[in-house]
């Protein structure tokens, strides 16, 4: 079982930075991807970035060159840095991983980490 627990969301000013990370946990599975989703009030959860195994980024149009994504991979962890913050940015942000476990390709979600950006 792959557990991801997500922190470093708040409350940012307009042309604020924050940093997100994603920490993946558990035992016997091997990481494909892992990224970022995001779902604002009364939308659908949308893709921000994604980060492959051999460091291969994809980014939404609307965050590139905003927003960085990185993996420290000998601590499972991953991480968005979040600049030029504007309110558009405003949603729950969730970390997932697709991983190889048991045979099988899995999607492993976190519980998600509210980013407020104010005007």
């Amino acid at each position: 079982q792959v557990q991801l627990v997500e922190s470093g969301g708040g409350l940012v000013q307009a042309g604020g930075s924050l940093r997100l990370s994603c920490a993946a946990s558990g035992s016997g599975f091997s990481i494909i991807t892992m990224g970022w989703y995001r779902q604002a009030p009364g939308k659908q959860r949308d893709l921000v970035a994604t980060i492959t195994s051999s460091d291969r980024t994809n980014y939404a149009d609307s965050v590139k060159g905003r927003f960085s994504i990185s993996r420290d991979n000998a601590k499972n962890t991953l991480y968005l840095q979040m600049n030029s913050l504007t309110p558009e940015d405003t949603a729950v942000y969730y970390c997932n991983a697709r991983v190889f476990q048991l045979f099988k390709v899995l999607d492993a979600w976190g519980q998600g980490t509210l980013v407020t950006v104010s005007s």
